[in-house]
């Protein structure tokens, strides 16, 4: 197995068996059904694990809450998202394209989308760590992309306009199409 296959599937609370990884894959697909038809407030571990076939009681051993849930949906997909987005030789270009990239994970959702946003902004203590896994694995991008003579005050800006920008995607001032766009203009104006 592969270090991008250990991290597939691995919860944030266990290493996962085949089998355990099934029923957390389940989970996952139901939820994002769930949060199309219900909504985030709507959404519970109990609807989502009806959704996917398993006991509420299975579905409580992987994720210790809706937000825990959500954010593990997003994990999922930053990791499986490609990187670099662009193979520029220009680093402003690259980076613009991960910060896009990123940005766009779950644009097209608009129930999951303002979902992550207040997952990720949740205290349970399974969120922190995903929340700190995301934001490595961002940091990791944005550094691979402006190449080894980054400037840690212009990654950190970066980052900052990142949260930011969905932040406020989260909040309905603009789709996260728009926000993908505010951020590339953002970014430019940064590493100027």
């Amino acid at each position: 197995m592969s270090e991008g296959d250990s991290i597939m599937l691995e919860a944030t609370r266990r290493r996962l068996s085949g089998k355990q990884a099934d029923t957390v894959d389940k989970l996952t697909k139901a939820a994002v059904e769930v949060l199309a038809r219900e909504g985030f407030a709507g959404m519970t571990i109990r609807l989502v694990a009806a959704a996917a076939g398993v006991g509420t009681a299975t579905a409580y051993t992987y994720f210790s809450s809706k937000e825990h849930l959500v954010a593990e949906i997003f994990w999922r997909r930053l990791v499986a998202s490609p990187s670099p987005a662009s193979e520029a030789d220009d680093p402003h270009a690259r980076v613009v394209a991960e910060l896009r990239n990123i940005a766009l994970l779950v644009a097209d959702e608009q129930e999951l989308s303002g979902a992550v946003t207040s997952a990720l902004l949740g205290r349970d203590p399974d969120v922190a760590h995903l929340r700190d896994r995301i934001g490595a694995e961002i940091r990791k991008r944005i550094l691979r992309a402006l190449g080894p003579d980054a400037d840690p005050d212009v990654v950190e800006s970066l980052e900052l306009l990142y949260a930011g920008a969905l932040v406020r995607a989260g909040m309905g001032y603009a789709s996260y199409s728009e926000i993908a766009d505010r951020i590339e203009k953002s970014a430019l104006l940064i590493l100027k």
